[in-house]
């Protein structure tokens, strides 16, 4: 069952917008990434909302996105690169947040969030 109830109005964007024409998981991905990619404005300052296997940060920690990761590691989920220790990291944008971002890029999160909420999938 999906964690949020549904939006027609984020519906339509994602579906005009963002996987319009998208006929597998791989345009649906491309379609996903070069949105966020055109929309979100970088650098902005994110924080963790969730904490993830697969990635070191942990709730509360606040962050700089740099830019959104290379396409080759979005094929499956969508990741942001961090300044990290002095060097960059890719990280699930579901993990984040970023309430001092620009409206565009506020938008953009919460609209892949909707998406994995819904349960949605490449697919």
């Amino acid at each position: 069952m999906p964690k949020v109830e549904q939006n027609k109005e984020r519906e339509e964007r994602i579906m005009t917008e963002i996987v319009v024409d998208a006929y597998g998981p791989e345009e649906q991905a491309m379609g996903w990434y070069y949105y966020l990619a055109e929309t979100m404005q970088f650098p902005f300052t994110a924080t963790c909302i969730s904490k993830r296997r697969s990635s070191p940060l942990k709730e509360g920690t606040t962050v700089e996105v740099v830019d959104i990761a290379p396409a080759d590691d979005c094929e499956r989920e969508m990741y942001m690169e961090i300044a990290w220790e002095g060097d960059t990291l890719a990280v699930p944008l579901i993990q984040l947040e970023a309430p001092d971002a620009d409206p565009p890029t506020q938008q953009a999160i919460a609209d892949w969030h909707y998406w994995v909420d819904r349960g949605y999938e490449f697919g």
